[in-house]
């Protein structure tokens, strides 16, 4: 792999499901970035929520400054630190995976659930091994936060420039919420990526990244279309699977920048 190969876009959730945040590096930990998806809503029966069933979560913005995490909605503003949770453990899952989280605080619950429309809790995980995934391909077991399945997600360009072409309304590597974007000179050829180094970070591919209807929601205005699961579905179905993007894991810790080169 050439020096044509480079992190172009780095972006992390703080809280599950909510816009992400573009950031210029990160520091790479065992289950992601560090603040990456660490914080999620449940709801009253500590059942996990996701833009799949509340499309509107896209539109609640996060920003992290001086140890605290500010959301915005619609004007509104709400402030909690990073730092901050309640004693009381709470058992939840996300998808099939136990979890055991922490209330950040009653506030902050009561904020999203009066803007949301319904009660829920934010809630957060605290250490690695509070939730465990299992990997059905590798039957390796992975220590992860909040993400769907892995820690970490790659984009090529290539990748999105493809699809774009065959798309009449044209869309931004955000739809795909990945944390590592990379230029790269064919479309998809990240599939075949096996381990890869970014900065000192060592990287593992586990599998292909199959896609939800998620990916259909406009994160500019939180509206749900078509596409572009449905032009995807045409040519990346694998095994009733849509293919896009690949879900990796950090071998070890460490920073990475935007422009740092990738090495296979």
């Amino acid at each position: 792999m050439s020096a044509a190969y480079i992190v172009k876009e780095i972006y992390i959730y703080p809280i599950k499901s909510l816009a992400g945040i573009s950031c210029q590096q990160a520091f790479a930990e065992e289950m992601g970035f560090e603040n990456d998806r660490r914080w999620m809503l449940i709801d009253t029966d500590n059942q996990l929520i996701t833009q799949r069933e509340y499309p509107v979560l896209s539109q609640f913005y996060p920003q992290i400054s001086n140890g605290k995490i500010t959301i915005t909605f619609q004007g509104h503003e709400h402030e909690f630190s990073i730092s901050e949770h309640l004693q009381d453990q709470i058992y939840t899952k996300v998808w099939d995976d136990k979890s055991f989280v922490f209330e950040v605080n009653k506030t902050t619950s009561k904020w999203f659930s009066e803007h949301l429309g319904f009660g829920c809790k934010l809630v957060k995980i605290i250490k690695a091994g509070d939730r465990k995934h299992e990997s059905s391909r590798s039957k390796e077991t992975y220590n992860v936060s909040f993400a769907d399945a892995y820690p970490y997600l790659l984009i090529g360009t290539k990748s999105l420039d493809f699809l774009n072409n065959k798309l009449e309304e044209k869309i931004t590597v955000k739809r795909f919420r990945p944390n590592i974007v990379i230029n790269t000179q064919t479309p998809h050829e990240e599939d075949n990526f096996e381990q890869f180094k970014i900065g000192k970070i060592q990287f593992k591919n586990v599998k292909p990244c199959g896609r939800c209807i998620m990916v259909n929601n406009d994160p500019h205005n939180g509206v749900v279309k078509k596409e572009p699961l449905k032009t995807l579905s045409k040519y990346r179905n694998v095994n009733n699977s849509v293919l896009f993007g690949i879900n990796i894991v950090g071998l070890n810790p460490g920073i990475i920048q935007v422009g740092d080169e990738v090495v296979y």
